[in-house]
């Protein structure tokens, strides 16, 4: 985990192992909050805490989100439960074009949980937080027995201002529109399969997990032309393309050799019996965008520390509900459907 120089308002010496016993107040409950949470998130902001926050939002429209991670182990390369929440809420946000500004963060927290691992946690939170600019201001604490809350739960919600006048969602995808994404597939979802199962590999496969709200911001304010965004979380790529592709009525091509993955993601898919396209990303983005956006939104792109590229293209109106097709390295077609259940479990 990143060192954030932050020292801890609980001395963890205290609390050698056991966090708290069952219950959800208290006075140790009240504790916590005041010395641990409050401090790190500002998140009374010079008011005593209360039911709910109350903001300012000077905006038309608003997005708003909400999501839970049971991510195991909870800490992984590249990653763990606190950076994966914060940056999995920004991300659905800044998939419809908005500015993330606002988090909620609940968590549930088994019985005997390590005040270390929950401080290494709220310190990811934060630094995640900072990093996304967002801040963190409500939030909830539940406690949950012993055996019954593997370590950690976290839920959070986010709010964003939508500042723009572009309609970013699956029925704005037009005929002709290029199909890109942002940098290489599957790493998120091998880095939890290889620490699970124990695998070893020659180098150590680390989480993609970022926050892509910078750039997508950045290619709004450059009046980019941007048809669709979708982040290609469980399910990977070919879950975001299909559902795109049934939300739009729309046929999809992509080609097989402009996939990126890497080789070393690509050998453990193939000793596991994963398919790339299939596979879990928490800092990958796929867009639509009309051909002639298309060379300005490659160079913000690249200039996010993004490698974007070109897969296919919309071909046309779809059959029923729409069809993505693979045109493969060899130059065969394929259908690309949806699978029937998760081919990771609980990878986020």
């Amino acid at each position: 985990m990143t060192d954030l120089n932050l020292t801890c308002p609980i001395p963890l010496d205290q609390y050698p192992q056991v966090l708290l016993a069952h219950g959800g107040g208290g006075k140790l409950m009240r504790q916590l909050l005041e010395k641990m949470i409050f401090p790190v998130f500002n998140t009374t902001q010079n008011t005593p805490p209360h039911d709910s926050a109350i903001l300012n939002l000077n905006a038309k429209k608003i997005a708003f989100t909400t999501d839970s991670y049971v991510i195991h182990p909870l800490f992984f390369p590249g990653g763990d439960i606190g950076s994966l929440a914060i940056n999995g809420t920004v991300n659905d946000l800044a998939m419809s074009g908005a500015r993330p500004l606002y988090l909620s963060v609940g968590f549930i927290l088994e019985e005997g949980l390590s005040m270390e691992i929950l401080w290494n946690v709220v310190q990811s939170l934060q630094h995640s937080a900072q990093i996304a600019q967002v801040q963190i201001i409500t939030g909830d604490t539940k406690v949950v027995d012993r055996g019954k809350g593997d370590g950690v739960f976290i839920n959070t919600t986010g709010i964003g201002i939508i500042e723009h006048d572009q309609i970013i969602a699956a029925q704005s995808v037009q005929p002709g529109d290029a199909i890109l994404i942002s940098g290489d597939l599957g790493r998120h979802g091998i880095a939890i399969m290889a620490v699970r199962e124990g695998l070893e590999f020659e180098t150590t496969i680390e989480s993609d997990c970022a926050p892509i709200n910078s750039v997508v911001l950045a290619m709004l304010e450059a009046k980019t032309n941007i048809h669709c965004l979708r982040d290609l979380t469980r399910g990977g790529l070919a879950s975001a393309l299909n559902e795109i592709a049934m939300g739009a009525g729309v046929i999809l091509n992509i080609q097989e050799n402009a996939i990126p993955v890497r080789e070393d993601v690509q050998g453990a898919c193939e000793i596991l019996g994963f398919d790339p396209l299939y596979v879990a990303n928490e800092g990958r983005f796929v867009a639509f965008i009309p051909q002639d956006s298309v060379d300005t939104a490659m160079k913000i792109m690249r200039a996010h520390q993004q490698d974007p590229c070109i897969i296919g293209q919309v071909t046309g109106r779809g059959p029923g509900m729409g069809l993505v097709t693979l045109e493969s390295k060899i130059g065969a077609s394929r259908i690309v459907d949806m699978l029937s259940g998760e081919q990771l479990p609980r990878i986020c």
